[in-house]
């Protein structure tokens, strides 16, 4: 075997070497049912139990508590929600038991500075209306449960006892969907906990915006529009807002319902978030023609006038995000083509992590959370001007 042979032998020892000590090292949490959520009414959409994770505190941060979301999407209509109550969105049967925890949820100090010996929960996402509607569909043959918000309930329910009804800082976050959940219970959850606790919320890629897509149509208005309706959404929406709008439904978008939040909040999100690039912006329905896949695989690869169309998007999130007082709202958007930064160690903090102002999501975050900063709200500049970006897009 020659030198470069031996090097190369050498190099794939040393990766699964890593890859092995990775796996070793990764912390598994598992699942607990809700056993009794059955006599509150919350179930998943096929029947099931609700469920989450919860890996306890230690030291310092045996009464503090984080509560994530899990996102994964909506269903709007009855073929997609019997479609997703057959999968692992709609069904705890079929969702794996053990849960890795990384990121905002990992126990290890280095990688989680600021939480990770905190008491972290894991909320399993099986409903399809970011934990908020409240309804049943049943004709017989099929049957639905539509109790997102039901199984907010019972899991908080739960978990009171445990400690969390005693708890001296709290957190509530989610990703995605879940982020957008973070948005619909944030003022809930901090009435469940004492009212001298230090009780925020945090959203990560989940300030969706009731945007235009490139064909001027409100693609994902209309798929809001539908959810709310299908599910029973509007009477868990905030009722203030609800109240000032035409379209009750629209207090389903964060850009709308984050004014009558009152409790603490951080809004985490790129500018250029690829599930709003893919399915709000740029939506199949608008690019029958695919003239856009190109520019959706590879921003690179992006001509001048899809560039002016994605820094108009940016431009339309920053002036949705605009006049929020920084004691009540921190933010963290950068530049990123990413969608949920928070749950990934790659992005939530390392050394080659992105950074706005050198400034890493978990230490924007955290300095946030225990008032370390007067400036809490870190804005990048426009795409392509940052370097530190992981930009995360799904393969087509």
């Amino acid at each position: 075997m020659n030198l470069n042979g031996v090097v190369a032998v050498v190099l794939a020892l040393l990766a699964y070497a890593a890859r092995r000590i990775y796996a070793q090292n990764r912390l598994l949490v598992p699942m607990t049912l809700v056993q009794k959520a059955s006599a509150l009414g919350a179930f998943c959409l096929d029947g099931s139990l609700p469920a989450y994770h919860l890996h306890r505190g230690s030291g310092t941060g045996t009464d503090k508590w984080l509560l994530q979301f899990e996102g994964g999407g909506w269903c709007n209509d009855m073929a997609s929600c019997l479609e997703r109550a057959k999968t692992r969105r709609g069904s705890t049967r079929l969702m794996t038991k053990w849960e890795v925890f990384s990121g905002i949820l990992s126990n290890n100090a280095s990688l989680n500075p600021d939480f990770y010996n905190w008491n972290r929960v894991k909320l399993r996402y099986c409903d399809g209306a970011s934990f908020a509607g409240d309804a049943k569909f049943d004709n017989g043959t099929s049957f639905l449960y539509f109790r997102g918000q039901k199984i907010w309930e019972a899991i908080i329910h739960d978990l009171l006892p445990k400690g969390l009804g005693h708890a001296r800082m709290a957190l509530l976050s989610g990703c995605s969907a879940g982020g957008l959940a973070s948005f619909l219970h944030c003022d809930n959850f901090s009435k469940y906990l004492p009212e001298n606790a230090s009780v925020k919320c945090l959203s990560d890629a989940g300030f969706f915006l009731d945007e235009r897509d490139i064909s001027s149509n409100y693609t994902m208005r209309s798929l809001y529009r539908d959810l709310v309706s299908l599910q029973g959404v509007e009477q868990n929406l905030e009722k203030t807002c609800t109240s000032s709008l035409k379209l009750p439904y629209l207090c389903f978008f964060p850009q709308y319902a984050l004014k009558y939040i009152n409790t603490p909040f951080f809004v985490l999100n790129t500018a250029y978030d690829v599930f709003q690039f893919n399915h709000i912006l740029v939506p199949p329905s608008a690019d029958v023609h695919g003239d856009w896949s190109h520019c959706k695989q590879n921003p690179a690869a992006c001509n001048a006038n899809q560039l002016e169309t994605l820094q108009g998007f940016r431009d339309d999130m920053l002036l949705a995000l605009r006049g929020y007082d920084k004691s009540r709202v921190g933010m963290f958007i950068n530049s990123c083509f990413a969608h949920c930064q928070s749950e990934s160690q790659d992005t939530w903090f390392r050394d080659d992590s992105p950074r706005i102002h050198n400034k890493s999501i978990a230490e924007a975050v955290g300095d946030w959370y225990f008032n370390r900063r007067m400036s809490t709200q870190e804005i990048d500049c426009a795409y392509p001007c940052d370097s530190t970006c992981h930009n995360l897009i799904p393969k087509p």
